[in-house]
Formats: C-alpha cells, sequence, structure tokens
C-alpha cells in the first residue's frame, strides 16, 4: 500500500479509509483494552496517533513497539475523539522496520540539554526542537533560492579550493595531496608545493566574494550559496568552522541601493519563515524563544535605520556617560562588538539597523573609500539577538585606487593577479554582500548557540559525525 505522509495524513478531509503511515515511534501507552502509538515521520512538528486495539493485537506483538522503533502502520483513519488531535488511525495491521532497545535508545528522557544532544548530531533530528529547526533551515535555503531567481539573480558557483584569501586573515584550512611526514623544503626551508596535487598551496575557501565579483562584472547580478571554512580557534557561541554564506555581486548600484537590497532580501527570508513553517515557528515560540513570533513580526513591518559608523559611536559614548557599563572600548576606530551592536539594535533603536561607513582600517581592502579619505563604504545589518547578521559594501572599481590601498597594507597581489584584471579591462561601479546562512538561522529559530542550527557542526576540536 502507498505511504501517506503524516502531515498529509493529518490535514485529510477524507476520513474512513485505510492508509498506511510509516515513520518513528515518539511514545507508547495505554491500559489492558488499548493502546495508543504517537508516531512522527519528520514531515511536521505533530504527531500522529495510532489506536491499537488489545483484542487484535496481542503484547507480544506491540512489545517492539518503543520509543525510538520504526514502524509501518497500515489503519483506517477516521476523526479523533481525544483532545489535540482532529484524526486518528485504529491500527489494523502493524510491520516492525526497526527496534530501539529502550535500555540503550538515549532520547528516551525528555529535557535532554543542548550540548548532550550535541554529542548525538546522528540521533537528535529525531526530536522535536531539531525536527523543526532543519525543516526551518530547509525552508530558509528554498526563500534564498526563490528571492534571488525572481529578482533575475544568476546562481553561481564559485570554488571551495582556492589559493586567494578573500579576507586577508591567512586563518585557513590547508588542502594537500603531499605526505605530511615527509615534506619537500626548498634552501630556504619552505615547503615546495610543487609536487603537490595542484602545483601550489591551496586552501578551503573563505569566501566566495571575489570569484562572485568577476560573475557580477559579466553578468550583471549574481549570487552565490555554499559552504565556507574559517580556521578560527574561536570557541563561541556564534563562531563555525565550517558554516554557509550567501554572497549576492550586482553590478551599477550605489550605497543606497545596496542598502535596500540588504533590507529586501533580509525580510523577505523573513516573511517565508512565517507563511511556511507556521507550526515549527509556534513549537519553537512555546519551548526556546517565547518572543520568537513577535521579533519575527516586527522585522517584517519596521523599516531599518540607516545609521553611520560615526554616529553609531556617538551613542554608544553618550549610553556610558549615563551610565551604561560595555565590556568593551568603544572609541571611534574600534571594530565594534556584538554588545555594542546590541545595544543600538535592542535598546536605542528597538529595531535593525544598517550601520555604514566604517574606518578603512577595520574593513577589508576592496571596500570603496570615502571622500574623506577614513571611511569606506561599508554596510552591515545589525539584528536583535544576533548583532551583525549581514557584511557588505560598496567595491572599490578604480585599478589606482585599488592598488594604493593594497600597497598601503603591504599586501602580496600574487594571487589576484585575475581579480585587479576586472579593474583593469572594463571596470563598473558594483557592490554586495554575505550573509552567514547559520546567523540567519539563529535569528528566525529562536535558538542560542550556533551550532544547533547546522546538523553536524564543525568547531575547534570537533569534527564527529
Amino acid at each position: 500500500m502507498q505511504r501517506t505522509t503524516i502531515i498529509d495524513a493529518l490535514s485529510s478531509t477524507e476520513l474512513d479509509r485505510l492508509i498506511n503511515v510509516r515513520g518513528w515511534v515518539r511514545s507508547r501507552r495505554g491500559n489492558k483494552q488499548i493502546s495508543f502509538i504517537a508516531l512522527n515521520d519528520g514531515s511536521t512538528i505533530k504527531n500522529i496517533q495510532i489506536v491499537a486495539d488489545l483484542s487484535k493485537f496481542s503484547e507480544e506483538q506491540l512489545k517492539p513497539v518503543t520509543t525510538g522503533s520504526c514502524i509501518s502502520a497500515t489503519g483506517m483513519l477516521v476523526k479523533s475523539e481525544g483532545a489535540g488531535q482532529s484524526v486518528e488511525i485504529q491500527l489494523t495491521e502493524l510491520e516492525v522496520y526497526g527496534t530501539a532497545n529502550p535500555e540503550q535508545y538515549p532520547l528516551q528522557k525528555k529535557g535532554l540539554s543542548m550540548e548532550y544532544l550535541r554529542t548525538l548530531a546522528h540521533l537528535r533530528p529525531r526530536t522535536n526542537t531539531f525536527g523543526a529547526v532543519f525543516r526551518i533551515r530547509h525552508h530558509m535555503a528554498m526563500a534564498i533560492h526563490s528571492y534571488f531567481h525572481q529578482h533575475g539573480y544568476f546562481y553561481f558557483h564559485t570554488p571551495l579550493i582556492t589559493e586567494s584569501d578573500c579576507e586577508g586573515a591567512g586563518q585557513m584550512f590547508q588542502v594537500t595531496t603531499k605526505d605530511l611526514y615527509r615534506l619537500k623544503k626548498d634552501e630556504q626551508g619552505k615547503i615546495d608545493y610543487s609536487d603537490d596535487f595542484f602545483g601550489k598551496q591551496t586552501a578551503l575557501t573563505v569566501s566566495g566574494q571575489l570569484e562572485g565579483e568577476l560573475g557580477a562584472l559579466a553578468l550583471g547580478k549574481i549570487y552565490t550559496f555554499g559552504p565556507t571554512f574559517r580556521a578560527e580557534n574561536s570557541n563561541t557561541p556564534r563562531h563555525l568552522a565550517e558554516f554557509w554564506m550567501i554572497e549576492p555581486e550586482v553590478a551599477f548600484i550605489d550605497k543606497k541601493e545596496l542598502m535596500d537590497i540588504e533590507e529586501d532580501f533580509i525580510k523577505y527570508c523573513v516573511r517565508w519563515a512565517l507563511d511556511n513553517c507556521k507550526d515549527d515557528l509556534e513549537f519553537l515560540n512555546q519551548y526556546v524563544d517565547k518572543g520568537l513570533i513577535q521579533r519575527l513580526e516586527s522585522v517584517v513591518d519596521t523599516e531599518f535605520v540607516r545609521l553611520p559608523y560615526t554616529e553609531g559611536i556617538n551613542i554608544l559614548q553618550e549610553a556610558i556617560r549615563n551610565g551604561k557599563k560595555f565590556e568593551f572600548p568603544c572609541n571611534w576606530g574600534d571594530d565594534l562588538s556584538s554588545e555594542h551592536e546590541r545595544y543600538l539594535v535592542e535598546e536605542h533603536f528597538r529595531r535593525p539597523v544598517i550601520m555604514t561607513d566604517y574606518p578603512k582600517e577595520i574593513k577589508a581592502f576592496y571596500m570603496k573609500i570615502n571622500e574623506d579619505n577614513k571611511t569606506v563604504q561599508g554596510t552591515d545589518v545589525l539584528f536583535p539577538q544576533i548583532g551583525e547578521i549581514i557584511g557588505g559594501s560598496v567595491r572599490e572599481e578604480s585599478l589606482d585606487k585599488l592598488n594604493a590601498e593594497i600597497e598601503r597594507r603591504q599586501m602580496d597581489t600574487t594571487n589576484l593577479w585575475w581579480y585587479l584584471d576586472t579593474r583593469r579591462f572594463g571596470s563598473a561601479p558594483h557592490a554586495g554582500f554575505g550573509l552567514g546562512f547559520e546567523r540567519l538561522m539563529l535569528f528566525v529559530t529562536g535558538m542560542q548557540n550556533i551550532r544547533d542550527v547546522i546538523p553536524f557542526p564543525r568547531t575547534p576540536k570537533n569534527a564527529e559525525f
């Protein structure tokens, strides 16, 4: 018999018919006459109740049906007399696919900590919380592709293996086929990569932006969406070594137009979650973050503040003078920390902020420098709970100015000749931004740790599963 997903069974209006559902048992309870099985197949946060008449099924038949076991249940879909569900299934046929020993299955108890569940990343998607999170993750990915497709962008695939360090930080994971116990070195004692697979030193990408700019300067509007890697020893609730990035690049736009895109895009994604993830969001709102839905709705319904960095610093310093305590300093020229960003968003303006015109010393070499020669046309979107969720800028299109900034920073351009060629041959004004997918997921789900919005987190000293 063809399987019916539980989400379809629960919404069905065709009652008193035979259907088949398959999934994992969440619980079984009952008495001497009847047994109630709560079954979930991952299609929805909600379970379907299966009612087994013990005059038709022996205790021996039902004994393997324990929490965590996988079963196929066939029966009549009928109106439910009990509270909490509109329909249920009166069991007529049962098949057990896989058992789960109650003494060994680790998801028996309720109230397991997030830290403990991270050690069970292979099983935690079966819990209500992580089932909800990963369904929402799917919908957010669909929202991203949908937005850019509707607005005429092309999905541009940038390489995961590269020789260029986009951010200039040098915190990259090396890619090599060399025998690390017998490294060939040159006369200066440096590693000789001539016999390596690519014939040169390569690493996992920290960003697809530079290659994305090449796409925009040929196709007009592109976006990338893929994994990126940072070998940064950060053990915080906001950092991962492997995470997903969305990086659109657009030709022929200025700073104002860039900020308009950033605001429109992120509102579209949040609205998509509210429209398509109602059951999961209601669950997370009840059990994880009781202000979640209200916060999501407030972002969709409000206009973002456009705030120059210098003005933001003045606001923060005024707050300090009025008794506000910050852990880190916030003088002009400092890179703002999350506590500063969240103060502006959550306490001062009480809505999202797009901060602009940062000091050039704290931003990347490719950002367009303003006429004051002190600040750049950066555009960072700051969100409640998160702090920075988007980092963007107008890119410097002048070859002379870009070269001057590279020289001032004493950067090695050996691996950037192709990037500079785009300024040499038909350069054009362009801008773009990067959005960390997991940062977006933190905001949309209300989860507190970035390790809990990606199926298998990669962090320092942790590469299990």
